[in-house]
Parts: C-alpha cells; sequence; structure tokens
C-alpha cells in the first residue's frame, strides 16, 4: 500500500558528520574525504537502484562527480559547527515499478529543487522488508548556498523557511497522485492525514538500516536511522506540536476511515501522535475543545460520538447532490427500447428474473438517480448489459466506474459497458479530459465500498453535468475502506430496487445460505453448509490449512476444468497457502521447470502451469490489480501468461513486477469474483461482511476450514464470523426511523435486533456487576485449579482497597453486592472466595515483613519465618499452590507484594492466575488458554475505558498496570504468545509493529511506561 513519508533534516559537522561519508553511504558507493583524507567505502551496500547528481543551471559541470562536489562543500564551509547540506528523504508508492519510480523521483527533485537553484544528489533505494514486500524510497542531499559557474556563493535563507518544508509536503502528495492517477493505480497518499493516511510513524515502518554505528566512518546514528525509537518519538513529538497549533489536521486524520467516533478514539490517536504525558494531555484537550469537533450524542453502546464540521457538510453536499440528480427526470428510455433490448437478451439465452426487469424498469426510468441493492450473486451485472443495451439505443453514452480495477474489469465483462475506477475517472475530470454531459450515464458498481468523500465528489461532478448516475452494490458486502456508508444512506434517502433472488449458486440450499449471509445470520449459513460436511475443524490452524490444500488438490484432479479459488483474511495466510498449493501442483508433475525472479513482493519461483494473479493495472497489458491467469512460458526476463479471459498476456519482469502466486487470494480481492468452487480458512480477523463475501463467490461449492487454535467451538466461529462492522454516518445520528425501515426491508426485524443485542450485552454486563472483583472461580469439574478471575468492565473501580473479610467500605460483601443487612442466606462460593482474599493477603503481608526486615540471605526473623510458613499453610488449604504461584508472580513484579499487603488484590489476583495457568500449561487445552487470556484482557480494556470516560483516574491507573502485567506475562510463556499472534486484532493490535507480542501489546494501548502513559 502506498504510504507518505517525507522527512527533512540537516546534515552539520557540528555532530561529527561529514557531507563526503554521507554521500557515499546513500550512493553506495566508495568515496575519499580530502578534509580528513581517508576513504568511505559503502560499495558492498544493497539496494541502490539509482544514483545521481543533478545540477541547476550555472553549476560547475564537474560537480556530477560526488566526489568532487561533496568535498567541494566540506572544503567551502570552514566553521567546526558548519551546516553541510540539507536531507529530504521520501517514499515511493510501491505500486509503481523501479523505473516508474525513479522517474516520479526525478521528476519531484527536478521541480522542487534543482529549478530553484539547490544543486541535488539524489538516490533511490529499493529496499525489502523482512517479509520481502518492497520499501522503495529516495535520499536526496541538497546544497544550502547559491550556486553559478565558479562555485558556490552566499547561503540562501529562504530555503531554511518552515513554510517550504510545507510546500514540499504538499507538492510531493499532488505529484505522486497524479502520477497514480495516470497509470490507473487506485492508490493515493496524502501529506495531511497523518497516521490514518499510513504515514509511517510507528517505528516499524520508519525508513533506514537497522540499529548500528560504524566507528570512524564519519557516520553518526542518524546518518543510517540507528536510533529509530528516537526517531518515532521526534516524529510523535512533531506531529503532537502540529496537532496543537492546528487540531483540524488530527480530525481529518481520524476521519479519513471512519465518519464518527468516540472519546477513546482520540485519546488513541492522541497517544499516537505524541510524546509524554504532558504533551498527550495538551493533545487530548486540544482535540476536545476543537471549533470544528461536532457532539453526535450517545450511540447504541453508550457512547458518545463526534464527528466534525467538515465531514457534516460534505454529507450534506452529497444528500444536495443526489437530491439534484433524482430530481433531475430528463434521461427516460421508452417502452420499445426496454423491449428491444430484453427481446436481444432473450435470443442470446438470457432471461430476466421478474426482479431483474423490475430492476431494470427502475434504472431506465426518467429519474436521474437509480439505486440497486443486489445480493451476492443476483445477475446484477446481467441485468445492467440489458440496461446498456437500451441505453445505447435511445442514445446515451454509458460509461462505469468502480474502486478498484479488477471490479471495474468485472462489471465491463459482465455487462459490456467500458468501465474504469473511480481514481482515474476523477484524474482525467481534473485534467479537462472525459468530463461528464447531460447526455451520459454513469454506473458505479460496488458502491458501497466507495467512501463518502469520494462519493460526494463523484455525484457533486455527475449532478453539476445533468448526467444520470446508477449505483450498484450492497451495503453488507466489505465496507468502504474510507470514512462512511454513503451508499447505504442513499438509499435509505431515496429508495431504490432490491435483487434479492440469487443466482449463482445452482442449488437452493446454497442461494438460501447466500440469502441467510445478506441479513447477518451467519451462523445459519454456515450450519447450512455443515449439514452438507463442507465445514471442516482441525486442531490446528496449520492442521487447517494441510487439510483445505488436501481438498484443493483432489477437487483439482477431480474437476480439471472448474474454476476454483482460496481464500482467508490475511496476506500472511495467502502466501502460505499458495506456497503448500503450488507444492502440490510440483508433486503432481504439472508444474514446468522452475525460475527463481525477484517481484514487487520479494523472490519467487515460477514454473509453466502456475497459476499467478496480476497486482497493479496497468493499461498497455490490459491487466487489473486481481486479474488472475496460468503462466505459459516464464524466464528471468520475462513472462507469458493466459488470462482467464483468454489473452495472452507477455511482459518484461523489468518493467512489470507485480505480479504473485494466485491459488488463493485475500477475502478483499474477491468481491466481485465469481467461480466454481472455493475453499475458505477462517482466521479470527473475519466479520459478517468478510464472511459473506468469502461464503457466496462460488456456483458449485464451498469448503470452510478453521483450526481450533483460532476457534475453540462451531459457536466460538460462528460468533467472530457473524461481528457486525457497518460503517456510519454522522447523519445516522440524526434520523432514526430511515435506518430502521432500511433493515426491515433487508428482512432484519427491528424488535428482534433490539432484542439480540440485549440478549448478548446485558446479561455479560450484569454479571460482571453482581460477580464482583473475584467472580468467576471456575468449578472443579472444569477438570481445572480453581482460580479467582480478573476484573471485567462494570465491576468495582480496580484499585479499590479490600478488607480481609472481602468487604466494601459500607460493608457489604463485594464478591456478591449484597448490602450488609441483608437477609439471605450464606453463599459458599462467596465464603471461599472470602477466605482466599484473606490468605492471600495474609501471605502478602509476611512476605513483605520478610523482605523489609530480612538480612543478606533472606531471612527474617524467627518469628517472622513462622508467620510466613504459616501463611503459607493457609494460603495452601485454601486454594492448592496458590502460595507458590504467587511467589511466582512477586519475582517478576515485586511491587505487588505490598500493594496485596494493603488489600489492593486486583493485579495480584490476576498475575496469581497467569502463573497457575503458565505452571499448569500442559494440561490445559491451548485454545481454551488463548480464549481466557483475549477474554481477560477484552475485559480489562472495557474497564480502563469506563474508568476514564468516569474520570475514575486512580482506578484507570490499576487497570492499566494490571494490563502491562498481562502483557509482560507472555515472555515466559512462549507457547501462549505463540497461539496468541493470530489473534492480534481482538487484541486491539491493528498495525504490527514487529515487536514480540507482550511488547506490541503494551505498545499499542499505551501500557509501555517509557511513553509515560497511563502509569
Amino acid at each position: 500500500m502506498a504510504i507518505y513519508h517525507l522527512h527533512v533534516k540537516v546534515i552539520g559537522r557540528k555532530a561529527g558528520r561529514s557531507a563526503v561519508a554521507s554521500a557515499a553511504y546513500r550512493s553506495a558507493s566508495r568515496l575519499r574525504d580530502e578534509r580528513i583524507e581517508r576513504s568511505h567505502d559503502f560499495s558492498a551496500k544493497r539496494g541502490v537502484v539509482h544514483s545521481e547528481v543533478m545540477l541547476p543551471e550555472d553549476a560547475p559541470d564537474a560537480w556530477r562527480d560526488r566526489e568532487w562536489l561533496w568535498n567541494d562543500v566540506e572544503a567551502f564551509e570552514v566553521r567546526k559547527d558548519a551546516q553541510l547540506a540539507r536531507e529530504v528523504e521520501f517514499a515511493l508508492p510501491c505500486e509503481l515499478s523501479q523505473a516508474q519510480g525513479i522517474e516520479l523521483a526525478r521528476d519531484f527533485v527536478q521541480a522542487e529543487f534543482v529549478s530553484q537553484g539547490m544543486v541535488a544528489d539524489l538516490n533511490v533505494h529499493w529496499d525489502k522488508a523482512e517479509d520481502g514486500s518492497p520499501k522503495p524510497h529516495a535520499h536526496v542531499m541538497l546544497t544550502m548556498r547559491s550556486v553559478d559557474e565558479n562555485g558556490f556563493g552566499a547561503k540562501v535563507r529562504d530555503w531554511n523557511r518552515t513554510e517550504l518544508v510545507e510546500r514540499w509536503r504538499e507538492r510531493w502528495a499532488e505529484l505522486a497522485n497524479e502520477r497514480l492517477a495516470e497509470l490507473d493505480i487506485d492508490a493515493r497518499i496524502d501529506h495531511r492525514s497523518l497516521e490514518a493516511q499510513g504515514i509511517a510513524l510507528e517505528p516499524q515502518t520508519q525508513i533506514g538500516a537497522p540499529a548500528q554505528r560504524i566507528e570512524g566512518s564519519g557516520l553518526d546514528a542518524g546518518d543510517i536511522e540507528a536510533d529509530r525509537a528516537e526517531l518515532h518519538r521526534e516524529i510523535a513529538r512533531n506531529n503532537g506540536a502540529r496537532i496543537i497549533a492546528d487540531p483540524s489536521v488530527a480530525l481529518d486524520a481520524i476521519t479519513h476511515q471512519q465518519s464518527t467516533f468516540t472519546r477513546k478514539d482520540i485519546a488513541k490517536f492522541a497517544h499516537r501522535h505524541s510524546d509524554g504525558v504532558e504533551q498527550f494531555n495538551t493533545v487530548v484537550a486540544t482535540l476536545s475543545n476543537a471549533p470544528d469537533l461536532v457532539e453526535l450524542g450517545m450511540d447504541g453502546r453508550g457512547e458518545d460520538r463526534f464527528t466534525t464540521r467538515q465531514m457534516i457538510e460534505t454529507e450534506q453536499r452529497l444528500h444536495r447532490a443526489a437530491e439534484r440528480i433524482d430530481l433531475d427526470e430528463r434521461h427516460a428510455v421508452s417502452d420499445a427500447h426496454r423491449e428491444a433490448a430484453l427481446a436481444r437478451a432473450a435470443q442470446h439465452g438470457l432471461v430476466l428474473s421478474g426482479e431483474q426487469t423490475d430492476a431494470l424498469a427502475h434504472i431506465t426510468d426518467g429519474r436521474g438517480l437509480g439505486v440497486i441493492v443486489g445480493l451476492a450473486g443476483t445477475g446484477k451485472s446481467a441485468m445492467l448489459g440489458v440496461a446498456r443495451q437500451a441505453w445505447a439505443a435511445a442514445g446515451y453514452e454509458v460509461r462505469g466506474a468502480a474502486l478498484s480495477g479488477i471490479a471495474a474489469e468485472n462489471l465491463e465483462g459482465g455487462s459490456g459497458i467500458p468501465s474504469r475506477t473511480i481514481a482515474s475517472m476523477e484524474h482525467g475530470w481534473g485534467q479537462g479530459r472525459d468530463l461528464l454531459t447531460a447526455r451520459d450515464v454513469l454506473v458505479i458498481d460496488e458502491a458501497g465500498m466507495v467512501g463518502t468523500r469520494q462519493l460526494e465528489r463523484v455525484i457533486s461532478h455527475a449532478a453539476d453535468a445533468g448526467a444520470k448516475v446508477v449505483l450498484v452494490g450492497d451495503p453488507q458486502q466489505l465496507q468502504a475502506i474510507e470514512a462512511g456508508a454513503a451508499f447505504r444512506s442513499i438509499h435509505e434517502r431515496h429508495g431504490g430496487v432490491e435483487i434479492g433472488q440469487v443466482r449463482r449458486q445452482r442449488e437452493d440450499w446454497q442461494r438460501e445460505a447466500t440469502r441467510d449471509l445478506a441479513i447477518s445470520k451467519i451462523g445459519a449459513a454456515i450450519s447450512a453448509y455443515d449439514a452438507q460436511s463442507m465445514v471442516h475443524q482441525a486442531a490446528t490452524r496449520d492442521e487447517a490449512r494441510a487439510e483445505l490444500v488436501e481438498r484443493w488438490d483432489r477437487d483439482r484432479q477431480a474437476y480439471p476444468e472448474a474454476s476454483r479459488i482460496i481464500l482467508t483474511h490475511t496476506n500472511d495466510e495467502v502466501r502460505a497457502l499458495n506456497q503448500a498449493a503450488r507444492e502440490r501442483m510440483r508433486i503432481a508433475g504439472d508444474l514446468g521447470d522452475e525460475v527463481q525472479v525477484t517481484v514487487e513482493r520479494g523472490t519467487r519461483n515460477f514454473a509453466s502451469g502456475d497459476r499467478v494473479m496480476f497486482l497493479r493495472n496497468e493499461r498497455g497489458l490490459g491487466v487489473k490489480n486481481g486479474t488472475l491467469g496460468v503462466i505459459e512460458d516464464v524466464s528471468i526476463q520475462r513472462m507469458t501468461v493466459q488470462t482467464d479471459d483468454g489473452r495472452s498476456v507477455r511482459f518484461d519482469l523489468k518493467d512489470y513486477a507485480h505480479i504473485d502466486h494466485g491459488y488463493a487470494a485475500t477475502i478483499h480481492k474477491a468481491q466481485g469474483m465469481t467461480v466454481d468452487r472455493t475453499h475458505v480458512l477462517a482466521t479470527p480477523g473475519m466479520d459478517a461482511h468478510g464472511s459473506y463475501v468469502a461464503l457466496s463467490r462460488h456456483r458449485d461449492g464451498m469448503d470452510l476450514h478453521y483450526g481450533g487454535d483460532d476457534f475453540s467451538t462451531r459457536e466460538r466461529l460462528d460468533r467472530t464470523l457473524s461481528r457486525d462492522r457497518a460503517k456510519d454516518m454522522a447523519s445516522d445520528y440524526e434520523q432514526v426511523d430511515p435506518a430502521q425501515s432500511y433493515a426491515e426491508r433487508r428482512g432484519i426485524s427491528f424488535r428482534q435486533r433490539v432484542v439480540e443485542i440485549v440478549r448478548r450485552i446485558v446479561p455479560e454486563k450484569l454479571r460482571d456487576r453482581i460477580g464482583g472483583l473475584l467472580d468467576g472461580l471456575r468449578s472443579p469439574a472444569d477438570g481445572e485449579p480453581m482460580q479467582e478471575r480478573g476484573p471485567g468492565p462494570g465491576r468495582e473501580s480496580v484499585g479499590a482497597r479490600i478488607g480481609d473479610a472481602g468487604r466494601t467500605p459500607g460493608g457489604g460483601n463485594l464478591a456478591t453486592g449484597v448490602p450488609p443487612d441483608a437477609n439471605v442466606p450464606v453463599d459458599p462460593e462467596a465464603a471461599l472466595r472470602s477466605a482466599r482474599t484473606k490468605a492471600l493477603v495474609r501471605h502478602a503481608r509476611a512476605l513483605d515483613a520478610v523482605l523489609s526486615t530480612g538480612n543478606a540471605d533472606g531471612q527474617g526473623s524467627p518469628e517472622q519465618m513462622r508467620e510466613l510458613r504459616d501463611a503459607r499453610s493457609a494460603f495452601e488449604k485454601v486454594r492448592p499452590y496458590g502460595w507458590r504461584d504467587a511467589e511466582a508472580a512477586y519475582v517478576k513484579s515485586p511491587e505487588l507484594v505490598r500493594e496485596a499487603g494493603a488489600g489492593r488484590v486486583n493485579r495480584i489476583v490476576l498475575a496469581l492466575q497467569l502463573e497457575t495457568e503458565i505452571r499448569t500449561g500442559m494440561d490445559i487445552d491451548p485454545g481454551r488458554r488463548a480464549d481466557r487470556f483475549v477474554e481477560r484482557w477484552q475485559k480489562l480494556d472495557r474497564t480502563s475505558q469506563h474508568q476514564y470516560q468516569a474520570g475514575d483516574m486512580s482506578g484507570y491507573k490499576s487497570t492499566r498496570l494490571a494490563m502491562s502485567d498481562m502483557a509482560k506475562s507472555l515472555e515466559r510463556d512462549p507457547q501462549l504468545e505463540s497461539l496468541l499472534a493470530n489473534r492480534k486484532r481482538e487484541l486491539g493490535i491493528n498495525v504490527g509493529s514487529g515487536r514480540r507480542l507482550g511488547a506490541e501489546l503494551a505498545f499499542s494501548h499505551g501500557i509501555a511506561k517509557g511513553r509515560g502513559i497511563g502509569i
């Protein structure tokens, strides 16, 4: 994915740096430094694909020699603290080929630096990340003085202006986006939107070498990005300052991918874009009081939601433009033209259903706005093909557009409507080309994936031109990457026609399952496939993957003419499945000679017979991002592929290397795809929208595989794959009835939906409140030791003191929530909890006394040692192994001893349970241990949110410490850490950092002590 990164810094002698050494490193060359009479040799460095000195007019031609240029700079600057050069470093879009990336970098450097009189030493690096993905970027070293034919003159102070850096940042985004659009690549960068646009703020996304220092080379740590953590803090600090100066920068970023947000979202964003607790608090306060912030009220979960004035204005423009189009009745198609189109389709064997005929009538009437909501596989494209003929006969020009290249290709292939990406179309409009007119019909397919801002621009342009717009999609399928649910909102306001008769699947029960998927009855759909032996559980994900490939291979050999695809959620799983599938192909002798080549995602082996996927739009080849095919011929230099539509595509790999194996694909790439058979590997990152897409791509059959380490039960699988992550609009909070009627039109009873929400949420909260701090003891029937459970949402504030009797300060029983004067029978479990609490506190006090006054051997007085033995014995009676597990936890976190002795037992209860699970880990089902960790973590996270919103900072601090203890516990439990590695999203980690999981949890949730947050 294209990211935005542009960083400016000065190379100065004050820090002991050398311009010659810096130039040698960046160009991977050997240069002699005349000032210190030594050579700097970095010629062994790899990854430099272009190196060039670019000169302004009148500069001495001798400076094209890099060594000459920077030695002249060193000689001219005589001060000990001289500033020698300015460096501008920027990331190149990884969607570009090397030649395109170099060309883009040269154009930017020429326009912004060389044309202004600077000498620019440009070096383009095409490094690879650990996973093989490309990290293309450019380093530009710039001179800081005016130049003429005689050499250097005065320093140009204007080149130091902050405003100039901002201009460079903006111009780089504009130029890169313009080039991406020209190449029909659906990716964009934005210099303003920080993390939400992919700015590399995390250490793992920074450009540079591993932390190291090259002694005596003239390069300090800054030259080779040695201290990446410090660079991250510097960027976070600078971004925090920018936000404080202009909070709209942050609000734009937060609303890039979501129309509304909560206080938690503000805090998370502030944490990532500030350095230290003081700046964090200032950023939060600045955002909370920003003039553009708009409070919308509470959502269904009781959280306050916010948006921005800009987002509200965008939505208002969208709806005004849609209203203007809808009221325009100049685009009628006569009955004669419509009937003729239907007759021609019938001659070719296509007879539209009643629903399809109604949809055809709807979009060919006189209104300027048409909306079609069609379930997956209902024949939307076929109906649009008939509409195209009717529109063409009536004299209209029909154009198609979609968010992605493959979706545009599918629209064109299925309907015959010439189609392109929305980004490409908008770029043409910006250049004054291909503008819409009143005689145009614009069909936007997969409209549910288009963000509010982009759809507003398109609809507004169409309204201004008087063109007709037809939106086609399904809001229940994959959600827009950018903010909003514009398609759903337009449908709610203006209505439309729905096509619910599924035609893709050939069997009735499968069509019914697809309808269940469409109305979020994911469990029912999975049960239908399970009844036909198409749902397969394995002990682990690895085993599930192996079984999937085995079944795929048998299917491939039994039905060689059928089309098929393997689908899963992540790119890492796609790569593993691709490798396993092609290994089956190789063993079966279905692949030719192996050829190892370097492509965009790293080194790959290809052979004739390999199935491949194109990963970037390329007009010259006629391929899109997502086009599939089979290799006919391959060498180190070139490849020939027969695409699935029967074309033979030949290309040089130096010109087009955006290709990978295509046996498996992500679910996101599959929307709009139709194949005979699918094989799906379910992982915890899936939700209802991805499940709908993945389980509805097939005509004949679908096999769903999952591992017990990801989903310990079928119920857990159903629950995960049913998660609703539909996006909202700011306008949703102004009106309720349209949303209700929309849900009911989709077959979802509004009352039933409320009942379901209550069933899922309220009992859990109620149990948490009743259960109290130490609720949740497991029954011996479970086959596990009796264990206390950590705090959860709605329980007593973490950090509250409890007495020896386990009672609240008012005398009530904390474990049951029963007031002291209540006339109720004694609960044996409550009594056991109270006894355990007393034993735990007594043991901690005894141990603390020994540690505080003991001698060098850790021995206290005879009385103290006797009390410790008695305390251990008492603890053992009420909780076997309890004192041993507690002392193991105290060794790792000594501060817990005094906390527990003072009656603050929340953290030690959790730590004790973790130690018990580590000790007994071999006897407990690993999947259940991972489930409990995730559940516990999520409850602590929710508790901390409630405490923060309620202003309970003492409780909030203690809860965050408990989360920190959990994160640290993974360092001594590698089995559990391994099991949780694939469940990062459930733990709130959305962007991986390359750290071990415990450190990643601490950093993602702001509980790392180095950040000074939450402690």
